[in-house]
């Protein structure tokens, strides 16, 4: 019998202060919805979204149980705008397994993230972080993530414990189903210390400060047919979408 460990839920109000002073804050769907003022009922209208997701093809390990979208936004104060599609870029420096290619996804569909509540999502969320260390815009990146037992195993992070090469990076939660693992795993970058846990609620959330902490989520495995783990990824950049840094590397 494996353990599992609750996760350390902090209200809405501690949550600045929490993520400055550790690292990470983990907030249950009512203090998520409390922080960002996006109720849990609207942000589940768009969970049918899940159901449309394209394989990634990009996986090196072989694997067929990821599917995924993504978007891409400047935040700006209140002010959020969709960027053109772009591909998703990150350095070796920060993911070994897949670093240093230009991985084009499909799109996130227009009627997700075209509402008032997306936008007030992105929004909060930028604020909260501003309030950690300031950047006036946040280049954002919205990544919608399935995994799945098709494998009889499916891999949230097989890339490891890693670093984004962000500023902040929001995990949220959206579903689990027919599946057991998917455990949660925060480490310092520069120490000793870590924690683990599990988040099952629906939209609750794990804020990171990615400067400070590497993270990582154990793969998940079946208890019945078809398991999955869908998950909604945003992370937080001051001065540029990665790739777009002088330097950066240009392998497509």
């Amino acid at each position: 019998m494996v353990a599992t460990f609750d996760a350390p839920l902090v209200p809405a109000a501690d949550a600045t202060t929490v993520l400055r002073e550790r690292g990470y804050a983990v907030l249950s769907p009512e203090d998520s919805a409390v922080l960002t003022g996006v109720p849990v009922t609207s942000l589940r209208r768009i969970e049918p979204s899940w159901q449309d997701l394209e394989v990634d093809h990009y996986l090196r390990d072989g694997g067929s149980y990821r599917r995924r979208r993504h978007a891409c936004f400047v935040v700006d104060g209140d002010t959020v705008t969709r960027a053109p599609h772009r591909a998703h870029w990150q350095s070796t420096d920060y993911n070994a397994l897949h670093g240093g290619m230009r991985r084009w996804f499909e799109p996130i569909p227009a009627d997700v993230v075209a509402t008032a509540d997306w936008s007030r999502l992105l929004g909060a969320l930028g604020h909260c972080f501003a309030q950690v260390r300031a950047a006036n815009p946040w280049y954002v990146e919205a990544h919608q993530f399935r995994i799945d037992t098709t494998d009889g195993i499916g891999r949230p992070t097989p890339e490891g414990a890693h670093r984004d090469g962000v500023d902040f990076v929001a995990v949220f939660v959206v579903d689990r189903h027919g599946i057991t693992g998917g455990e949660t795993r925060v480490f310092e970058a520069c120490g000793p210390n870590g924690q683990r846990f599990t988040l099952e609620a629906p939209w609750s959330v794990l804020l990171l400060d990615d400067t400070r902490v590497i993270h990582e989520s154990t793969p998940i495995q079946p208890i019945q047919a078809h398991g999955h783990r869908d998950t909604l990824v945003l992370t937080y950049r001051a001065g540029a979408f990665q790739g777009d840094d002088p330097g950066a590397g240009k392998a497509a």
